[in-house]
């Protein structure tokens, strides 16, 4: 018989995975599977579990955000060999899940699970003691993410972010960095930078690029130059969500490793989660790491 570790966050977006818990169990028990499910309790949790039981099973299930996401791909990153990976996405946006076009209702992800195709991802690491799926960033509006609490994500869902969001604009705040790539360095203060690896970034798509690959070993990068007056951050704003004429505060590029220093404690998000307050940051693209079922539509 073939074995599932199921690892559920029921705390995660509106909780729906809650109603929808058993008829998925018995979907997965059907399909010959024995469970072993999980049901985590705190931070960290889904890692420790995908770490602990992970290496015994065939396939391992995540029920959760971007967040728990993050935790249990962590956890399997300490695996000498990682099980195929199943996502069930009950988070407040599912960038992830997005990219991958996993379904968003529960019972339609569920049988994506058993009917998907696998498909290797890349994964970050992040300073050599922390893995990131999608997206790895600094600056203005990263804190709203891991500031915002669970209950009001869970009301408002996707809107609870914007609303954060509009609170700091008020607040923006530069950090003087240097940034190595290939041979390339770039000096600047910047107000926001993110390390991608998705198609979807707090549920716009496009805002990188329109191109992007989960598995070519490269991320996409994007920095924002400090705007030096309201009519430069207007503009900034519009070049990113209208696509209008590019923008000199605005930079991009692809690369598979990446240094970033600063002369004071930055802080960072990982996947939607604090990521610690870093002087230096150094980024690796691990490439086609992780074994995911996706959509069995997706090209």
């Amino acid at each position: 018989m073939k074995k599932m570790l199921f690892i559920v966050n029921p705390k995660s977006g509106r909780e729906q995975i809650r109603s929808k818990l058993l008829e998925v169990l018995d979907l997965f028990s059907a399909a010959g599977y024995e469970i072993q499910i999980h049901i985590t309790q705190r931070q960290k949790d889904a890692a420790e579990a995908a770490a602990r039981w992970g290496q015994e099973k065939d396939l391992v299930v995540c029920s959760g955000g971007d967040g728990t996401l993050n935790e249990v791909i962590s956890g399997m990153m300490e695996l000498p060999r990682a099980p195929l990976l199943g996502y069930i996405p009950s988070g407040s946006t599912n960038d992830y899940a997005s990219s991958l076009e996993i379904p968003k209702q529960t019972m339609d992800a569920a049988r994506n699970v058993l009917e998907g195709q696998p498909f290797p991802i890349d994964v970050g690491k992040f300073c050599k003691d922390r893995y990131f799926v999608y997206i790895a960033a600094f600056g203005a509006f990263t804190e709203i993410s891991y500031q915002t609490s669970q209950d009001k994500k869970n009301l408002l869902g996707h809107q609870a972010y914007m609303l954060e969001g509009v609170k700091g604009l008020g607040a923006l705040k530069s950090h003087r960095m240097k940034v190595e790539w290939d041979g390339n360095v770039l000096e600047e203060e910047f107000i926001f930078g993110m390390v991608t690896n998705t198609i979807s970034v707090g549920g716009f798509k496009g805002l990188v690029t329109q191109s992007v690959a989960l598995n070519d070993g490269e991320f996409e990068v994007l920095l924002i130059r400090n705007p030096r007056t309201p009519r430069d951050l207007s503009n900034i704003i519009s070049y990113m969500f209208l696509k209008e004429e590019p923008n000199d505060y605005v930079f991009k590029f692809r690369a598979g490793h990446i240094r970033i220093t600063s002369k004071e404690p930055v802080d960072w998000v990982l996947d939607g989660e604090f990521g610690g307050s870093r002087l230096e940051v150094e980024v690796e693209n691990l490439k086609e790491r992780i074994q995911i079922l996706h959509s069995a539509e997706r090209p």
